[in-house]
């Protein structure tokens, strides 16, 4: 059995027109939430073996959240750059290369194509995996290399929206 946590970034700003897409940083409302659902994943006693994410900086300073929550050296995190703008493809790709001793893996990176890929691997269809939205999928596989459609039992969704209003 595997999990796969995809995660979305927190929420960034988009107060500086002068920066470029990715280099957008999180906003005061992300840097509230990525911690905070770190946190929430701990309680949920989730012990990553590995955290992939986009190298899109958003993206980044949220694992890096996320990880100081779920005591994960920071230093530890692997950034893949294909998944900044990958689509469901390339995010197979990806899954389907992490080594098979990893049993618990967190992925953040983007939207639609998290939505998409969420519901291509689970068995619950979700609208939209808001900002640092958290979609657990439990697959029943041996090796990471034999994840593909249909594959997952979603168990979990979580959102900030839910906690803060």
């Amino acid at each position: 059995m595997k999990k796969l946590f995809l995660i979305r970034h927190a929420k960034s700003s988009w107060d500086e027109s002068s920066i470029t897409d990715f280099e957008r940083a999180l906003n005061k409302r992300g840097k509230r939430d990525a911690p905070f659902m770190g946190a929430l994943l701990k309680k949920e006693k989730v012990k990553p073996d590995i955290i992939i994410s986009s190298p899109a900086k958003r993206a980044i300073t949220t694992a890096e959240a996320f990880a100081e929550e779920l005591d994960y050296p920071v230093k530890k995190i692997i950034i893949d750059n294909s998944i900044y703008e990958s689509g469901i493809k390339g995010l197979e790709t990806i899954v389907q290369s992490i080594p098979d001793d990893n049993k618990t893996v967190l992925l953040f990176g983007h939207n639609p194509t998290l939505t998409f890929y969420a519901n291509h691997l689970g068995d619950k269809f979700i609208t939209n995996i808001p900002t640092c939205g958290i979609v657990g999928i439990e697959l029943n596989v041996k090796n990471w290399c034999e994840v593909e459609r249909g594959k997952g039992k979603t168990y979990l969704f979580e959102y900030p929206k839910k906690y803060f209003q």
